[in-house]
């Protein structure tokens, strides 16, 4: 009995994990591309053709016709455009694991939730405590980042060694991280704020929201209000990416029709599909079997939510383009022979020891806390160590560190240019000390035992 009811419940296993498993493997295979574009920059930023990369990014690009027109340079449009789809992206999985993921109840969400503030707060910390005093003191939210390609990448490269349960909690980490992230940039690095582009925008989201109750589900309503919404933000002060998390917050996550009423419809026009096959001929030349396969495909539309299809379109787009250009147009530091000098720099130092010491020591600790009070167990197959190999990952900050470097910074290039080295030092060592933790780390642990 034991062996039928396990065989049962391993389909629905597989069914509930599916749609992270998906995930997790774009976020990897992404992840290899983003390396590839990070060495790419940096052999091209300390090669000959120096120069060249520095212009390429530096070159204007104006959108518009008459007097609307919009100019900035290619690298602006980089960070402030195409990373608004990121962010938008991040948006779309915070509002899915809010509702129905892993911070879908207070004890789900607990640990990761905790963890992840603890994995904030003392990186952020540990950087002020070095930079205390010093101009370089407003990059103490450089630290506070969590990159979920580059960590997901590395946990795939283990196979089997990392038990399902701790990707899921690596990411549900990340998550929190990414809203830690986003209110830090509204909050701490916008410039001044208009409140006729800020009311403009709020005006958006209110249409979007409107259209949401109403029923709208056509992405291309929320693609025009989202694009107005952006360019609001733009021009408000507080950058214009944070627009992109704002927007995925009004996309649709209910269906139009439910899974019942789906299937009993499915149903009748798969037999209609069939009684339609009367003579064998051609599909081309059979309107009622046409007409039956375009209900189909409506009423597939219909049972599937906004939220979800254009969460899954993004991904591929995201891991394999957006982040990967942001990669070649800012990871592209000049090493030259003060590369070791700059690493001992206060930014430098208080980012390296903030991603590498500080991420661990606050998300290892909160974990080691919770177990030991008995307020969250080991899930199956997961060890103490484990959770500390993660704690490692969780120090690669990349893509968002060095964005909020670039935030934090603005024009002073010298502090610019040591954050990005210090975040790829960094983000190195915390990849390479985590992978061989968990590469270390024996076989399961009996739940609940904290070992």
């Amino acid at each position: 009995m034991q062996q039928t009811s396990g065989a049962s419940r391993a389909p629905f296993i597989e069914q509930a994990l599916a749609p992270f498993i998906r995930f997790s493997h774009v976020e990897a295979s992404g992840g290899i591309v983003l390396i590839a574009c990070t060495l790419v920059a940096l052999v091209w930023a300390n090669s000959p053709y120096a120069p060249a990369y520095a212009a390429l990014w530096d070159t204007p690009v104006t959108v518009g016709f008459g007097e609307m027109v919009l100019s900035k340079t290619l690298l602006h449009w980089i960070n402030d455009g195409l990373m608004a789809i990121f962010f938008f992206t991040v948006g779309l999985e915070i509002k899915r694991e809010i509702l129905v993921g892993e911070l879908n109840t207070l004890g789900q969400a607990l640990l990761p939730v905790a963890a992840a503030v603890g994995g904030m707060v003392v990186p952020a910390a540990i950087y002020a405590a070095v930079n205390h005093g010093l101009p370089s003191l407003s990059g103490w939210g450089v630290p506070m980042a969590t990159d979920i390609a580059f960590a997901l990448g590395i946990l795939s490269l283990l196979g089997d060694r990392v038990p399902a349960g701790l990707k899921i909690f690596l990411a549900a980490v990340a998550i929190v991280d990414d809203i830690g992230a986003v209110l830090v940039i509204a909050v701490f690095y916008s410039g001044d704020i208009s409140l006729f582009s800020l009311f403009l925008g709020a005006g958006m989201l209110l249409c979007m929201l409107a259209a949401n109750a109403m029923g709208v589900r056509h992405p291309v309503v929320y693609l025009l209000l989202g694009a107005v919404l952006w360019l609001a933000f733009l021009k408000s002060g507080v950058h214009a990416t944070i627009a992109g998390v704002v927007a995925a917050m009004a996309i649709p996550a209910r269906t139009r029709l439910p899974a019942g009423a789906f299937a009993v419809r499915v149903r009748r026009l798969l037999d209609s599909f069939e009684r339609a096959d009367s003579d064998g001929g051609p599909l081309l030349a059979n309107k009622a079997q046409i007409a039956a396969l375009e209900e189909i495909e409506t009423a597939c539309r219909k049972a599937g939510a906004p939220l979800s299809r254009i969460e899954h379109a993004l991904h591929p787009f995201v891991a394999y383009a957006v982040m990967p250009v942001f990669a070649l147009a800012n990871a592209g530091v000049a090493l030259g022979g003060e590369a070791g000098g700059i690493l001992g720099e206060p930014v430098a130092l208080g980012i390296v020891l903030g991603l590498v010491v500080g991420k661990f020591v606050g998300i290892f600790g909160v974990c080691l806390a919770m177990f030991r009070l008995g307020w969250a167990s080991l899930p199956e197959g997961a060890r103490l160590r484990h959770y500390a190999g993660v704690a490692c990952l969780a120090g690669i900050g990349f893509t968002m560190s060095i964005f909020i470097a670039g935030l934090a910074f603005g024009e002073q290039g010298h502090l610019v240019a040591t954050a990005k080295l210090a975040v790829l030092a960094a983000s190195t060592a915390a990849g390479l000390i985590g992978y061989v933790v968990l590469r270390l780390v024996g076989g399961g642990e009996t739940p609940g035992r904290v070992s």
